[in-house]
């Protein structure tokens, strides 16, 4: 293959991507955005210099290659622009990021072919490590991390009381919150770990296994730090750990693994892929791949076609986001009260609430509703921001959480149902979401529901409905009572959300 036609296929590849990269700007912009703000994903910043530096050591086994335009890729960038939109409507910024990236390799498929993007194939697939992606991975990490360091607690002779995520030992209360999830390492070994394996071996089979190492290694070794934080500060009375030198602890810690893991994977190294010797020089060669020029125009007008209906989606948004909410009328005993908690969950965005106290025979329940017209960016019933009560809250705290399914009109019902707690008090919350019409309490659901009917021009209104009641030791006495308000006043609950919805 001569150079020439190298050249003007890389240029066209590359005019393409920065089109693609134009086209879904406000995307890529939100990308950016979050490289600059979080410390956890600000390596996003070396990805594709080091995705263009892999490709580049590549070069001359990629000048024996024909590049030869391939049709399939320009179903791959429709599939791809079809799932930007679904999650463009339905404001799910990940997906979005990781379709504008994905489109990337399936445009060098388009332009270059199938031999080419094989081998290109870890560097095409290293740029999907430029997505600021995993923090659904944080409370089950932060779980573990829990989990491990009481074990290690206990093992080592130290008694421990622990509620959640939140534990005393003698010496002093600790918990395990979101900056000790070691999600910030997991991604930082993840994205080197997978590097050094590509450079480091040759058998797929031995890359995979130290990509697997670098997930289990720096999860355990995230446990072992915290263990070692509490005992360090345990041992000096409380006077280490505590401060900055919290933080340094760790991050030497961690450094120290990551040199374990790199030195005992050296051991199994593998010998350079050899390159040819020599590149063709051959100028009788057609100057540019058969209908790249013309499969780069396709291309983008299949990415295209989908930023420009999203446009268009949004001008049939509705434009008035006033609702009425009024508490509904206490049936079958129950009364309206005067609250008897401060407590509120954190929702934001929200074009309305309501709050509200019921009482019957003693037993007090509590009603708050997030309710959403217009769902938008920042402004929308999903959201990692909505919570029962924030990280470091200054008096509650969520000490638990899991699904319950209770009996609700004859039929069962799955609600999300989080224990919090406080000095003077305890409350168990139950909460799900109404889609205007079906309930859940699963996030996918709910945002499925959303981008279904915005893509049919449809504004669905949705609510989160929350109901509270406080509890000592009795867990259960306290979720007998939430049922059985649930059974008396879900029905007036449900027509109130409806009544909204039509104004």
């Amino acid at each position: 293959m001569n150079r020439l036609s190298w050249l003007r296929a890389a240029w066209l590849t590359l005019a393409g991507v920065v089109a693609i990269l134009a086209l879904y700007w406000p995307t890529v912009a939100s990308t950016v955005a979050i490289w600059s703000r979080s410390e956890t994903f600000a390596h996003g910043f070396l990805i594709f210099p080091i995705s263009a530096w892999l490709i580049w050591r590549r070069r001359k086994i990629l000048a024996t290659l024909p590049p030869v335009a391939d049709w399939r890729g320009l179903v791959l960038l429709a599939l791809l622009g079809l799932a930007w939109l679904a999650a463009e409507v339905a404001r799910v910024l990940v997906v979005q990021q990781l379709a504008v990236v994905a489109m990337i390799p399936a445009l060098v498929f388009t332009l270059l072919g199938g031999q080419v993007t094989r081998a290109m194939a870890f560097p095409l697939a290293f740029l999907l490590l430029a997505v600021p992606m995993g923090e659904f991975l944080i409370p089950p990490l932060m779980n573990f991390t829990a989990d491990f360091t009481v074990a290690a607690l206990r093992l080592t002779g130290i008694p421990v009381y622990r509620e959640g995520t939140f534990f005393s030992i003698p010496s002093g209360n600790w918990s395990v919150v979101e900056g000790c999830s070691g999600l910030r390492y997991l991604i930082a070994s993840f994205t080197l770990g997978t590097l050094y394996g590509y450079l480091t071996y040759r058998s797929l089979k031995k890359r995979l296994l130290f990509a697997a190492a670098s997930i289990v290694v720096p999860i355990i070794a995230n446990g072992l730090r915290a263990y070692m934080i509490v005992m360090i500060a345990h041992l000096s009375d409380m006077k280490l750990a505590l401060g900055v030198d919290h933080y340094i602890y760790g991050w030497v810690f961690f450094g120290l693994v990551m040199l374990l893991l790199f030195w005992i994977g050296a051991f199994f190294r593998e010998d350079e892929e050899r390159a040819p010797a020599t590149l063709s020089t051959d100028q009788t060669a057609p100057a540019a791949p058969r209908g790249a020029v013309s499969f780069l125009v396709a291309g983008l007008a299949v990415t295209g076609i989908w930023p420009a209906y999203a446009a268009y989606l949004e001008t049939l948004a509705p434009h008035a986001f006033v609702v009425n909410l009024v508490p509904p009328a206490g049936r079958n005993g129950w009364q309206q009260d005067v609250a008897f908690t401060d407590w509120q969950p954190e929702y934001k965005g929200m074009d309305t609430q309501l709050a509200a106290a019921y009482r019957k025979d003693g037993r007090s329940v509590g009603v708050f509703i997030a309710y959403y017209r217009y769902q938008r960016q920042d402004a929308e019933l999903i959201n990692s921001q909505n919570v029962m009560v924030r990280q470091k809250h200054p008096v509650w705290r969520n000490v638990g959480e899991k699904t319950r399914e209770v009996a609700v009109a004859g039929q069962r019902v799955k609600v999300q149902e989080t224990r919090l707690s406080s000095s003077p008090q305890r409350l168990l919350v139950w909460h799900w979401n109404w889609l205007n019409g079906p309930l859940t309490i699963n996030p996918y659901w709910a945002k499925f529901y959303e981008a279904r009917g915005r893509l049919r021009g449809h504004w669905h209104d949705a609510a989160a409905v929350i109901v509270y009641t406080p509890y000592d030791e009795r867990l259960e006495e306290a979720a007998s009572t939430l049922e059985a308000f649930l059974r008396d006043m879900l029905p007036a609950l449900t027509a109130t959300l409806e009544q909204a919805a039509q104004t």
